[in-house]
This record gives structure tokens, C-alpha cells and sequence, in this order.
């Protein structure tokens, strides 16, 4: 049975906390959640990770002309000049922060749709959707453009199924390398502590609006009842640094700059949060996997503003080495309807999926 508790910054008793941590789920060892392939900043800068994609994808300029379609300006002059502003935390209000945990707290009251076996809620739908994908939509090209639409999925959940009527936040990750467990998010007002592990253990979170919180898919491809805990490790989150991010977004392809952020802030951001935000098929059971994932998409975002060619093109390969197209096809298991790559890959496109606008862009 999921059990959660809101405590928003409140004093409770010792009476009070002894009773939480009683009713809290099994706190699983650290070592059944897994870990994040990384990649170090030295063999990012050196390309150490391009070898093995050397021949599964040819180089930009290698292309055959008559093969490449024209580059055409794909931004929306109506969704350009009033798009959804993604906002970074710090310049977000505490009255926009507490709406967005109560809009994900919503999600996690409403019922599962039954679509999705092993969630016992609507916000699990979509950790369980990402779990079923998850050798589909890691450790390959897909990896950036699928999760930029998941994270719209979930904006759009929040916006239709609980209200959620505010700009959506991101998380400058580079202002807080070395030191997440004081960013401002971690805050028993919003999405609870990021405790250090104690005895070599993760912590189940018992402050913020997710103390409590059962986590119900996950370990892996299990789906067992476990507290969301969290384990922070300063040496890891410190790769989630601007010289990091830079490198990834100098180089000079798709496949060569997903191939640097998924195994670089993408990867540490994950494995220094810890526990359950380690594991690959179900870190989504951690509300602050949205914010992470709005950090990688931004810099995405921001590698595609360095070029117009790179809002209309796309190479890599998909898990089945089959090469991607603008025409490949992204699937929310029907949450959102099915979309083409070209669709989605320029966020300012104005796309209309399922009568909304697929426009934002972010604050800086």
C-alpha cells in the first residue's frame, strides 16, 4: 500500500517522525538500484567514447548531398513569440515551487490508468513507461530525443489532469556541482533532503512534500515496494559542471554530442543523487528525475542554438542500430500521442500534438 506524508517545512515530534519512519517501505541495499554508465571529463575531451560509434554513423560532411534533405527553418514565428518559458528554480517564486510539488503530489493521488502493469498510480504510468523502454531509450540516440518528449508527457499531466497552470522550472545543475545537498530544491519546503548514506545505506526521505513516498516501480525491471531514498555523493554530482557541459556541446554532430551528456552530467547527475535516482529502468519513482532531465534538455537545447541545421537534422543510431530520421517515430504507450522525431526536435516548432503547441524555450 503506498503511504505519503507532506510536511512542507512543519516541526513535527519525535513521536510524530518515530511513526513515519515505522510506516516507511523497505529501504533496499544501494547495490540492488545499479548505476549509470559515466564518462570522464578527460575522455570526453579526448573522444575516447566516439570509437565505438565510428562506423555506425557517418560524419555530417561525409553525407551524400542528394541523401540530405534541406536544411528549412522549422520555428513557428506564433510559437516564437509566445512560447512556454521553462524557468531555473532559483528565479522561480516559493508560491510557482509549492505549486509544482502539489501538481506532482496530484499525480501520485490520481489513480493509475491501468495501462501500465505494476503502477499503482498516475504518476507511476509514467515510471513504469519508462521502464519498459528503458533498453530502447539508453545507451543509444535515441536517449536525448525520446526524454525530451517524456518530460513534455509529464508537463502536459500536470497541466491537464491537475491544474498546474505556471511556467515549468529547470535546475541550473552547474551553480550546485560539488554540492546538490545544498542546492536550493533539496529543501524540506519542496523536494525533501539529499542526505549523505549513513552505514554505507541510502536514507529514506522523511521531510519535504515526498516524505514517505513508496516507490513501487523499480529496482530494475523488479517492481518492489521500496522508500525513495537517496544517497548523496558530491564527487559524482561535481561532473555536473559548465566545462562538462561545454565539452558536450562543442562537439560537433547528434550522435557525438548525445554520446558526451548522456555518459557525462547526465549519467553523474543520476548516480551522485543516489538510490533510487541510480537506477536506470525506474529513477522516474524520484519527482526530482524531471528536474534532472530538464537540465539535459536544456542543454540540448542550447547545443541546437549554436547551429539552424541541427533543429532540422538528426543521425545516430536507435538501440537496433537502425539509423534515425527525422521521421522516426517517439511513443508515450498512448499517454500522448505518437510523434515523428521532427515533431519535437526543435522546441519551438509549434507542432500541434493532440490540440497543444509543442513550443517552449528556456530562460537563459
Amino acid at each position: 500500500m503506498r503511504w505519503t506524508l507532506v510536511l512542507l517545512g512543519a516541526s513535527v515530534s519525535s513521536a510524530f517522525l518515530t511513526d513515519l519512519l515505522e510506516k516507511l517501505s523497505p529501504n533496499l541495499p544501494m547495490e540492488r538500484f545499479g548505476k549509470f554508465k559515466t564518462l570522464s571529463f578527460q575522455d570526453a575531451l579526448d573522444g575516447k567514447d566516439l570509437l565505438e560509434k565510428l562506423f555506425h554513423f557517418q560524419d555530417e560532411d561525409d553525407k551524400d548531398t542528394e541523401n540530405t534533405p534541406a536544411v528549412v527553418q522549422s520555428t513557428n514565428a506564433e510559437c516564437q513569440a509566445n512560447p512556454h518559458m521553462r524557468i531555473e528554480w532559483r528565479r522561480y517564486s516559493h508560491d510557482d515551487r509549492l505549486a509544482f510539488v502539489n501538481g506532482i503530489k496530484c499525480l501520485i493521488d490520481r489513480p493509475a490508468s491501468g495501462n501500465f502493469d505494476g503502477a499503482t498510480n498516475r504518476y507511476e504510468d509514467l515510471a513504469r513507461l519508462h521502464q519498459q523502454n528503458m533498453e530502447n531509450i539508453h545507451n543509444n540516440d535515441k536517449f536525448l530525443i525520446w526524454h525530451r518528449y517524456f518530460l513534455w508527457t509529464f508537463e502536459q499531466l500536470l497541466r491537464d489532469e491537475c491544474g498546474f497552470d505556471r511556467a515549468f522550472p529547470w535546475w541550473d545543475e552547474t551553480r550546485d556541482a560539488g554540492r546538490f545537498a545544498q542546492a536550493p530544491l533539496f529543501t524540506p519546503d519542496y523536494f525533501g533532503s539529499l542526505p549523505a548514506p549513513q552505514n554505507g545505506q541510502a536514507v529514506c526521505i522523511t521531510d519535504g512534500a515526498f516524505a514517505g513516498l513508496t516507490c513501487n516501480i523499480g529496482p530494475g525491471m523488479a517492481n518492489q515496494p521500496h522508500c525513495l531514498a537517496r544517497a548523496v555523493d558530491e564527487s559524482q554530482t561535481s561532473q555536473c559542471n559548465n566545462d562538462f557541459v561545454i565539452a558536450c556541446n562543442s562537439r560537433r554532430t547528434y550522435a557525438e554530442m548525445h554520446s558526451c551528456a548522456e555518459t557525462g552530467p547526465h549519467g553523474y547527475g543520476h548516480n551522485g543523487i543516489g538510490s533510487v535516482m541510480m537506477d536506470v529502468a525506474g529513477s522516474p519513482s524520484d519527482p526530482v528525475f524531471y528536474m534532472h532531465h530538464a537540465f539535459i534538455d536544456r542543454n540540448f537545447r542550447v547545443w541546437q542554438n549554436e547551429d539552424p541545421r541541427r533543429r532540422t537534422t538528426i543521425n545516430g543510431n536507435d538501440a537496433g542500430d537502425v539509423p534515425l530520421t527525422m521521421d522516426t517515430r517517439i511513443s508515450m504507450g498512448g499517454i500522448r500521442p505518437d510523434v515523428t522525431i521532427r515533431d519535437i526536435m526543435d522546441t519551438l516548432g509549434g507542432r500541434d500534438i493532440g490540440g497543444t503547441p509543442f513550443c517552449y524555450r528556456y530562460d537563459y
